[in-house]
């Protein structure tokens, strides 16, 4: 069926705006893709991915650059912060029996992967650029840009992240990012031979946990209570990271701890949630991806989120009549599954940060787990 939208503007150019442009000029739909950032650039290190992203991923066709870029691998061993083991997750290969369960890469090799996939897909990239004005009637959307320039779209797609200005336009009365109280440090680092897939040591209050990005590089992510959303200046980084390090007697961590340094490009993150409630599309306008539901990473699953956004929505556009009734689908389709990871991954935090019921904490995670396993 020929989808009833075929010129459609995606305004944000992060992993859900990109997996929409791949996705929609599949169908031979006209798509342009507007970033503000001119260099296009994705801040971060590593990037922990499940099974079912890697399954988007394939649906995407950039699975087999993933795999030659990143890594993949299946399970996650859990110690305590003395190195004592508690067991061992598992994780289905939902991307085929040939791909493992999970797996991690750079955040800008990610970021490149899709952008070279993007250009091939033959939407057009307009980097530098957003919109300053929007206007739309039952037909269609009136777009002026920040160039000078304007155009007129079938629909318009908002993947602008959790700091949106597309939804405090169209929606002025949607909630804001809310800090969670908790905060998260990464650093890239050379990987040891005897990690060869995710590992998370759990102490009292602080959680810390290595994944593999590549054949020799790994990414540290240490979790840490922080009652204030503050700043930290960066030339703190070293002294406060190797501090919270301190009290993980594990050997392999004290190994870690001894590596970091100015070259470990670290950073600090607070992290923010948010549940926007439905309606998630006014007229001819829909937001997808952080724009409507970040999550925090507690599930590793708030790119997964993103991306299934962008395929379903592409799916409702090729079986619909109208605009509506697609973006209606795609709403019904994605309303439950996202409140989850949202909801979810707020509560594990909670219990983390007030030292818990742990029996909740893993019921929590493998209800969650077996639901993202489910198809979109």
């Amino acid at each position: 069926m020929t989808s009833p939208a075929r010129s459609i503007l995606i305004i944000g150019g992060g992993f859900s705006g990109m997996s929409a442009a791949i996705e929609l000029r599949k169908q031979g739909i006209d798509v342009d893709l507007v970033e503000i950032d001119p260099g296009w650039r994705s801040y971060g290190a590593g990037i922990s991915l499940g099974g079912a992203t890697l399954r988007a991923f394939r649906t995407l066709g950039i699975l087999d650059a993933f795999m030659q870029r990143g890594a993949a691998s299946d399970g996650l061993d859990i110690f305590t912060s003395s190195g004592m083991p508690l067991g061992s997750l598992p994780t289905p290969r939902l991307a085929g029996p040939d791909v493992p369960g999970g797996g991690a890469i750079l955040r800008p090799v990610l970021a490149r992967i899709l952008a070279e996939a993007t250009r091939a897909s033959g939407a057009v990239v307009r980097l530098g650029c957003t919109f300053h004005s929007i206007s739309q009637d039952a037909d269609g959307v009136d777009v002026g840009f920040t160039d000078g320039s304007s155009k007129r779209y079938d629909l318009v797609i908002g993947a602008d992240g959790l700091y949106s200005t597309l939804r405090e336009t169209v929606f002025p009365d949607a909630p804001q990012p809310k800090y969670s109280g908790q905060g998260v440090w990464r650093a890239v680092l050379a990987r040891p031979p005897e990690v060869e897939r995710a590992m998370m040591w759990l102490g009292p209050k602080i959680k810390a946990g290595v994944n593999p990005v590549s054949a020799n590089e790994m990414y540290l992510f240490v979790t840490e209570d922080r009652a204030e959303r503050v700043h930290i200046d960066p030339a703190n980084f070293v002294p406060m990271l190797k501090d919270l390090l301190a009290p993980f007697a594990a050997p392999l961590m004290q190994e870690i701890r001894e590596q970091l340094g100015e070259q470990s490009q670290i950073n600090y993150r607070p992290l923010e949630g948010l549940l926007m409630p439905r309606p998630w599309y006014r007229g001819r306008i829909v937001l997808i991806g952080d724009t409507v539901h970040a999550t925090t990473p507690h599930m590793a699953s708030g790119a997964c989120i993103g991306i299934e956004d962008a395929i379903v929505l592409a799916e409702e556009l090729a079986r619909a009549d109208t605009v509506p009734s697609a973006l209606e689908g795609f709403q019904a389709r994605r309303w439950e599954r996202c409140r989850m990871v949202v909801e979810n991954s707020g509560r594990l935090g909670d219990i983390e940060i007030a030292g818990g019921d742990k029996e909740e904490h893993a019921r929590i995670m493998r209800e969650t787990l077996i639901a993202l396993a489910a198809p979109i």
